[in-house]
Parts: structure tokens; sequence; C-alpha cells
């Protein structure tokens, strides 16, 4: 796989550049912010969706998206970003949904680096430690 030279940092800013929250009704929608860069080196971005009945999705969903909407699938990093209302950013992992989602997208997708924080990255697979449990409980 092409690795990107897109840094850490580099990445986080774009994540934070999108984030802009605004209130609908009772709801808070682009509070989050995801970056994303593929293994061809384009960078996707995202926001959450924080809408009642169950019918939001993550930032990192909103990147994907963006992602598989321009005919890509195979993501090289990702990193997902929320500001507090003193404007302080912290580096959110991606939800147990996020993990599965970014795996079904692609099965080279395991390989994704996940950016924890701007020096600790780890690897999709490490998060999503019993990926294969469908083969294991199917006998396949």
């Amino acid at each position: 796989m092409l690795m990107p030279s897109v840094t850490n940092e580099a990445l986080i800013e774009r994540a934070k550049a999108v984030v802009n929250p605004k209130r609908i009704g009772d709801h808070l929608v682009g509070d989050v912010g995801s970056a994303l860069v593929t293994n061809k080196g384009n960078i996707y971005l995202g926001v959450c969706m924080d809408i009642s009945s169950g019918i939001g999705f993550c930032a990192e969903h909103s990147a994907i998206a963006a992602m598989v909407t321009a005919g890509e699938y195979r993501i090289a990093k990702i990193v997902a970003v929320w500001k507090d209302n003193e404007g302080r950013t912290y580096i959110l992992a991606p939800c147990g949904r996020c993990r599965e989602f970014m795996r079904q997208i692609h099965k080279d997708n395991l390989a994704t680096e996940v950016i924890m924080d701007s020096d600790k990255v780890l690897k999709l697979a490490d998060l999503l430690p019993y990926h294969d449990w469908f083969h294991l409980m199917s006998g396949q």
C-alpha cells in the first residue's frame, strides 16, 4: 500500500477546520470533524450529525461517504476531533460502529492508521481485535 506523506498534525488541522457546531432544534451537528487520507493521497472531510431517532452519524462516516462518493475505498490514515467551549481540541478514538464500518468498506482497511494523539497511532486491527468473529463463529 502506498503511504501518503500527510503528517498526523496536518490531518488533525484539516479535521479541526471543519468543526462548526450548530444547533438544529434540540440537536447539535458539526461539533466533531474528521479527516482521512486514502492510499492514493486524497483527503476527505466530514462532520457528525447528532440527530434524533438514531438517524445521525459520526464524522468518520461522513468523511468515508465522501471518499466512497469519489470512488475510493482504502483509508490510509484517519482522525476525528472535538473542540470544547474554550476552543481546546481533543482527538477522539472511533466508536465501535465506526471501526466496523471502516473494516467493511475494504478488507485492507484493517491496516488503516488511526490517529489517537498527535504522537500516537494505532492500526485499525488493534482497535478491532476480533474482526474475524463471523468466520470464527461460522467455522468458515
